[in-house]
């Protein structure tokens, strides 16, 4: 079991009073001393529970930060997207790419620019759209 799988276990355990290994409403409500409505526990609960059984187990913990990071790596990745779309044009162009590396202490040809945004363009158009910048990077979007 990984480390982050055994904190969820952990955060589980605390808040589950009847040891079934989940968290209902009310357990969550009465953890957090009755400060929460049994209606805004029931919809956290709703809002995390990934089978639809009304309680939160640690799997639908490890689920939700996943999400969470995935969506820190898509911030990430059209973060970086943005630096190299130069131009502002929503894509990657060789000219911008060379401007990029440029700046970075790298000095390339427009023809080597072509040939590195060719490796990864899908649908050859001759620039990098941000999909094809997410594939190139390693990941993928839907």
């Amino acid at each position: 079991m990984r480390r982050d799988e055994e904190e969820y276990e952990r955060v589980v355990r605390y808040f589950d009073e009847d040891g079934d290994g989940k968290i209902s409403a009310a357990e969550l409500r009465k953890r957090l001393g009755g400060e929460v409505a049994l209606e805004e526990a029931e919809m956290a609960i709703a809002a995390l529970d990934s089978d639809g059984d009304g309680l939160v187990c640690s799997e639908d913990l490890v689920r939700l930060m996943e999400e969470v990071g995935e969506e820190e790596k898509l911030k990430d990745l059209r973060e970086a997207f943005d630096l190299y779309d130069t131009e502002r044009c929503g894509f990657i162009t060789p000219k911008a790419l060379k401007r990029m590396l440029k700046n970075l202490g790298e000095s390339r040809s427009t023809l080597e620019c072509r040939a590195m945004i060719g490796a990864f363009d899908l649908n050859g158009d001759g620039v990098l759209s941000f999909h094809e910048f997410t594939i190139m990077m390693g990941s993928t979007i839907n």
